[in-house]
């Protein structure tokens, strides 16, 4: 597939027709297989054939998902997982041991946080945390001792963006490995893997999906690394269910489509936002007054559906606004086709404490948008709406 473009891959890449020659990819709900025989079984079970063996690890409906994700975020290959979360665990239980050093960006997922603190630390793994732009930091952090290097481009929920190609090199130069988490670009606007990244982490259940109807995670690179998430899939069992698998699929059918749409609508919003004299500051790397906004041009096709801004007041204000919204849905989800609206500091970040929250630049008056497919019209009115209510 590799002579097609990328909304021709997502459609059609890595498909294999059963004898029942359907044109819509089948769900292979089963635990496990049969064989014709006890020496075909011994051999699909030691690895000497190729072939199914158990759903935990092969599954037709699965492999296919990790087939196609792997060709549009250019990789060599993948392993899906049963949530974002669980591709996490994948990564650091496979490739961490006692003594070995994670650097890690700063502004990341609060439940990242907590599982590089709480469960990885346990184990005799050091985590550093850097800011996600200083790359002098960076250099400093990474020791001999470095095993992985690990941050958000774009970061949820400040929309921080930063420079792959420059930590992969500052990463491979003590024989570090880079993972990249590229969730809100999705494969369908950023490669990380043909710029310098190792290893790109996925949670499908965003916007590869694009509905909100099942989670779903991935872990995107070479067959020699994957092979290592494999055996640690074997025996811990993260895996990713067969249906939920087809229901994302179909999500990469229509991811770069709707990526398109995300980001122009996103961008609109962007604009109305920072022209609001209520609004103190709007995080969206598309606007040509974000920091990033350069680097972002050069990194990314487009600039993804989710932005944050800022209001005066901290709390109250950020509460009275997402409760006077009545298109959005209040939720710590993103990436959906409804428009969804949260409150990060008592969400998704509420788990981390007020000193992470304030290194991490998490205030009481920031709100997130996941910017959804409705028309865009609709969707400011109900922003203005809420502002209006304001004091």
């Amino acid at each position: 597939m590799s002579a097609y473009k990328d909304a021709t891959n997502a459609i059609h890449a890595a498909t294999r027709q059963t004898q029942e020659q359907e044109n819509s990819e089948a769900i292979f709900v089963t635990s496990s297989f049969a064989y014709a025989s006890a020496e075909e079984a011994a051999g699909k079970f030691s690895g000497d054939d190729d072939g199914n063996v158990y759903s935990r690890f092969t599954n037709p409906t699965v492999e296919l998902f990790e087939k196609r994700l792997a060709t549009l975020e250019k990789g060599e290959a993948a392993i899906a997982t049963s949530s974002g979360m669980a591709a996490l665990m994948t990564l650091a239980y496979s490739l961490l041991s006692a003594g070995d050093r994670v650097v890690c960006s700063r502004n990341i997922f609060g439940s990242t946080v907590k599982f590089f603190n709480t469960y990885t630390t346990k184990f005799g793994v050091e985590v550093v945390y850097v800011d996600a732009t200083d790359y002098e930091a960076w250099q400093a952090a990474i020791t001999d001792k470095t095993r992985l290097c690990y941050f958000e481009t774009p970061s949820n929920p400040l929309y921080e963006v930063v420079d792959v190609a420059k930590v992969a090199e500052l990463a491979h130069a003590k024989n570090a490995l880079l993972c990249v988490d590229t969730v809100l670009a999705t494969p369908a606007l950023q490669n990380p893997l043909t710029q310098g990244a190792d290893i790109v982490m996925q949670s499908a259940t965003k916007f590869i999906d694009g509905q909100g109807r099942c989670l779903g995670g991935a872990l995107i690179a070479s067959q020699e690394i994957v092979d290592v998430f494999t055996a640690f899939m074997r025996s811990a069992g993260p895996c990713m269910s067969p249906f939920n698998a087809w229901v994302l699929l179909n999500g990469l059918e229509t991811l770069s489509l709707r990526m398109k749409a995300h980001s122009a609508s996103a961008l609109q919003l962007a604009e109305y936002l920072e022209a609001h004299p209520k609004v103190l500051k709007v995080n969206y790397g598309g606007l040509p007054s974000h920091k990033y906004h350069q680097l972002a041009k050069q990194q990314q096709k487009d600039f993804g559906g989710l932005l944050s801004f800022e209001l005066e007041g901290g709390r109250p204000s950020a509460w009275a606004f997402i409760n006077s919204t009545k298109l959005m849905s209040i939720t710590g989800n993103l990436g959906d086709s409804k428009t969804l609206v949260t409150h990060p500091a008592t969400t998704t970040h509420g788990r981390l404490t007020d000193e992470e929250k304030a290194k991490a630049g998490i205030t009481e008056g920031l709100i997130r948008v996941s910017v959804g497919l409705e028309d865009i019209e609709d969707i400011i009115a109900d922003v203005e709406a809420a502002l209006t209510q304001l004091p």
